[in-house]
């Protein structure tokens, strides 16, 4: 009687389990997408692909600045891609002003599951961070800096907070989906916060909060940019000014 009561219970657990995984993994069949569909007509940089320790290799679009002052990890949004909208036209443009750019794909779901279904990827994108760092670190730059938007905000707050000896210099950290910064006490670089004049209400109401936090790290500010939504749609060049006059400060 009580293995027939423990067997349905077991596979009840195996299911959850099983659903769990589905939701949590990563669609690689969607990177693919992404990929074929922006390699065939890239103009500016060329397609790399980087390892991670599954053998899974996810796209990166690599830029090269000549005589480069720095390099910068360009990181997207929820579910998009390296050369999306505001996040293609960062990645083009730093490079005509000393910045080599690497503009990595970062694991992606379903095109249906919601935000809060995300952090799950969370250490899936911390270990692409480290391969763009090493990457780059063999082109032979030693200065690095990175700049994410969004849900990869955070995604990049998890991977400095996880990852003390990071190896980057500064972050930009634009319209972080959250409105927050979190585990405060382990970022130990200088920090940029970014967002538009009319982002998102958490990120807009969490400002003052993350102004109290980077008021603790050297070296860093607070820009609202005005006029420009969560997506800098028609603000892209103002995003990119923003961003390259904090980059020149770090990297003189």
């Amino acid at each position: 009687m009580q293995m027939q009561r423990f067997v349905p219970r077991v596979l009840a657990i195996l299911a959850l389990l099983i659903a769990y995984n589905a939701i949590a993994a990563p669609d690689y069949a969607r990177e693919k997408r992404w990929a074929d569909e922006i390699t065939p007509t890239l103009v500016v940089g060329d397609p790399v692909y980087l390892a991670q320790k599954s053998g899974h290799k996810f796209l990166a679009l690599y830029t090269e600045a000549p005589k480069a002052r720095a390099a910068v990890i360009v990181v997207h949004g929820v579910g998009l891609n390296p050369d999306w909208a505001m996040i293609g036209a960062l990645r083009s443009a730093l490079p005509d002003y000393g910045y080599t750019t690497l503009s990595i794909q970062m694991p992606v779901l379903a095109a249906d599951a919601k935000g809060e279904e995300y952090p799950a990827l969370f250490a899936d994108a911390a270990e692409r961070l480290t391969a763009a760092v090493t990457f780059l670190k063999a082109k032979g730059q030693t200065k690095i800096a990175l700049a994410s938007h969004s849900m990869g905000a955070r995604m990049s707050n998890y991977f400095l907070v996880a990852n003390p000896a990071h190896g980057l210099a500064a972050w930009i950290a634009i319209g972080i989906s959250s409105g927050e910064f979190a585990d405060t006490g382990k970022l130990n670089l200088p920090v940029l916060d970014i967002y538009g004049e009319r982002d998102f209400p958490q990120v807009l109401q969490k400002a003052d909060a993350r102004a109290a936090v980077l008021a603790k790290l050297k070296g860093s500010a607070q820009i609202e940019v005005p006029g420009s939504d969560h997506y800098f749609a028609g603000s892209e060049a103002a995003l990119t000014t923003r961003v390259r006059q904090f980059l020149e400060q770090k990297f003189r």
